[in-house]
């Protein structure tokens, strides 16, 4: 039985300052009742994107529709048909919690009688009744989130906006959050679109995810497909130095039984892998004069796999040389992942060779696919590397100013 759309985004676009691209000519439709995955990086254009379909930021170009209204021809529509709960906290914790959901109901134009009829209605699905006449600042961190989730349902809105909804909550908390969106969706029948930091939030939840890296969508599937792409068995080198796995990186990329090898980047590393992707592409445009032609990897297209680096080692050795700095830093990793066929048969030869190598291992480890496997292949770099941070936080006030035509701080 085929679902309708509620959400089409078509060809959408936006440049900031004429120059950075966020997202970058997306297209992708989500279908009703269902729970749609946004997963990213940090600046990958994840939450720039739900501002646009929530007519808070203007498309450069593209449009959309949602619940059958356009972002451009009908704003106003569009926003009666979504609620919003954003990443950042923006309740008023100076009111109590009944006061911040009467507020945001007369915003929305709730008779008196609905707007009490519906704050009794939604309190008992996020279970707040008890505490719903308590200021909001006596709330624990797991209420105030259950409380955004209430007033963005406030309105009876057709799509919710999770803008990554348990972002520094417990583990206990955040599976009480899980709960609350499964009963959102499947009792009150509302669509969610739903960003997050954590690959095993968006397994448990989502019938859909989509992976969205420098703007472009990378990979878009349901999660057991996403993890079929990658055949075989993922195997992870841990190594005593750097200089160790640096040296085998391009030896193991050899193997005819290795799909592929990629360094994985630390949180210590001065330079991630998204930048490495950035550089090597600004240097895929030198290659034609730079002496770099067919060294280059080539880059990661829609529902692609990244490569990994060169498989002769003079030319990777070119590549990480070219990248001066940048390189040496780039190499500063002591982990490879690597994708084995029949790797439970494969380990013991695979050891061998590392030990043949006079390299010092320091840990094996061995699973099937999992979903942070598939972020790692499609973006170069584990999602659970990317934390929040005030300087995010900066990035954001400051990209929303920019959008909106304010003064920006320096």
């Amino acid at each position: 039985m085929n679902r309708i759309s509620i959400i089409e985004v078509k060809e959408l676009t936006k440049v900031f300052n004429g120059s950075l691209t966020a997202v970058d000519n997306i297209s992708f439709t989500v279908e009703e009742g269902e729970i749609f995955g946004f997963l990213g990086p940090n600046g990958a254009g994840k939450t720039t994107t739900l501002n646009m379909l929530a007519t808070l930021l203007r498309p450069t170009s593209g449009t959309a529709t949602i619940n059958g209204h356009d972002i451009h021809k009908d704003p106003d529509s569009v926003r009666r048909s979504i609620g919003f709960v954003f990443q950042d906290p923006t309740l008023d914790t100076e009111l109590t919690g009944r006061e911040n959901l009467d507020f945001h109901g007369r915003l929305y134009g709730l008779t008196k009688k609905e707007r009490k009829e519906r704050i009794e209605e939604i309190l008992k699905v996020v279970q707040l009744t008890d505490r719903v006449d308590a200021f909001v600042k006596t709330y624990s961190g797991g209420m105030k989130r259950r409380l955004e989730i209430a007033r963005g349902l406030l309105h009876y809105p057709k799509v919710l906006f999770l803008d990554e909804p348990t972002l520094g909550l417990d583990p206990q908390t955040r599976r009480a959050i899980w709960d609350y969106i499964l009963k959102l969706n499947q009792e009150q029948n509302v669509t969610i679109i739903l960003t997050t930091h954590y690959t095993e939030e968006a397994d448990h939840l989502c019938n859909r995810i989509q992976i969205i890296d420098f703007g472009k969508i990378v990979a878009l599937d349901t999660t057991e497909n996403l993890k079929a792409t990658l055949k075989g068995d993922v195997v992870g080198l841990t190594f005593k130095e750097p200089s160790d796995a640096k040296k085998m990186l391009p030896r193991l990329n050899q193997l005819e039984w290795v799909q592929s090898a990629l360094p994985v980047s630390g949180t210590n590393n001065q330079v991630g892998m998204s930048q490495m992707m950035q550089i090597m592409q600004r240097m895929r445009g030198m290659a034609g004069g730079g002496g770099m032609d067919g060294m280059m990897p080539s880059m990661a297209g829609s529902g692609g796999s990244l490569p990994s680096m060169p498989k002769d080692p003079e030319k990777m050795t070119a590549v990480m040389k070219a990248m001066g700095e940048h390189g040496e830093q780039l190499m500063n990793f002591r982990q490879i992942q690597l994708l084995v066929d029949n790797a439970s048969q494969r380990l013991p030869e695979l050891v061998k060779i590392v030990d043949g190598s006079g390299v010092e291992l320091e840990s094996v480890q061995m699973h099937k696919p999992t979903l942070d496997d598939v972020f790692l292949s499609v973006t170069g770099r584990r999602i659970r590397d990317e934390s929040g941070s005030m300087i995010q936080m900066f990035r954001r006030f400051r990209t929303m100013r920019q959008a909106r035509g304010g003064t920006t701080p320096h």
